[in-house]
């Protein structure tokens, strides 16, 4: 690899931290960059490099607001689990499914989700604490341990984004501790993949390690960032977030074919 690609690749995964640590979506920008700049890149080991990157940023993240945040490790904890297995259980489903077969039902939730946030403008702006009751809080773990986690080994892209709107429109949370909540959920998501990828040989260890150290860099900026300027700043991020997921997928969906 030349230094020319290996330099945007350091850069994106730089950008990748910020975005994952503010609210989610990170490999929006680094697996496009992954796939451009190492043409040939078999899709998987993409992914799998990935997720060494972006373990490595998501854990500092976490680290970073649960020092600063109260998290219910009651209900995280237990989401956190189940979200290792089911982000292993995708992984090792990841060659088997095409893409063509989840653009279209993931384009139709993130339109959903943009909807949903725009509709309701004080969504995650303050916190809702009537809306932890039990139930809820089983369905919150369900999805975010079961569901997008699954999702996160299979594809990946979107993964923080959908877990910060699981856990403000299901238990009422604010956008900080959603985002604060996602990042565990989502450490431990990036950690059953990469076991599985790891396994099978689909990492590049040592480009991975180097966009590690700056996707730490970029995580630990745009967490302090999240919590120094609260939920309306992630709102906004978010909603950018969502938009620039439609227009990709969109694209490889109807333009790129």
């Amino acid at each position: 690899m030349d230094a020319v690609s290996l330099s945007t690749l350091l850069v994106a995964a730089a950008m990748a931290g910020w975005v994952d640590a503010v609210v989610g979506g990170g490999g929006l920008l680094l697996l496009p960059a992954l796939l451009v700049a190492a043409p040939g890149l078999p899709v998987a080991t993409a992914l799998g490099t990935n997720k060494l990157a972006a373990i490595f940023g998501t854990t500092t993240a976490a680290a970073t607001y649960a020092r600063r945040t109260k998290l219910d490790w009651r209900m995280v904890g237990p989401a956190a689990g189940l979200a290792v297995l089911s982000a292993g259980v995708g992984a090792a489903l990841a060659g088997a499914v095409p893409a063509s077969a989840y653009r279209p039902v993931v384009l139709v939730v993130l339109v959903a989700v943009a909807a949903f946030v725009l509709l309701r403008p004080r969504l995650g702006v303050v916190a809702v604490p009537a809306r932890r009751t039990p139930v809820r809080v089983a369905v919150a773990i369900g999805v975010a341990g079961v569901g997008i986690a699954l999702y996160d080994g299979l594809i990946g892209p979107g993964t923080g984004t959908f877990l910060v709107v699981a856990f403000t429109a299901l238990i009422g949370a604010d956008f900080v501790h959603g985002s604060a909540m996602a990042k565990v959920i989502n450490a431990g998501t990036n950690l059953g993949a990469l076991v599985v990828f790891g396994v099978t040989g689909h990492v590049w260890w040592l480009l991975g390690a180097g966009m590690a150290v700056c996707n730490v860099a970029g995580a630990v900026l745009g967490a302090r960032m999240a919590l120094r300027r609260g939920s309306g700043f992630v709102r906004v991020v978010l909603l950018v977030v969502v938009l620039a997921l439609v227009a990709k997928l969109g694209h490889d969906q109807w333009v790129a074919r």
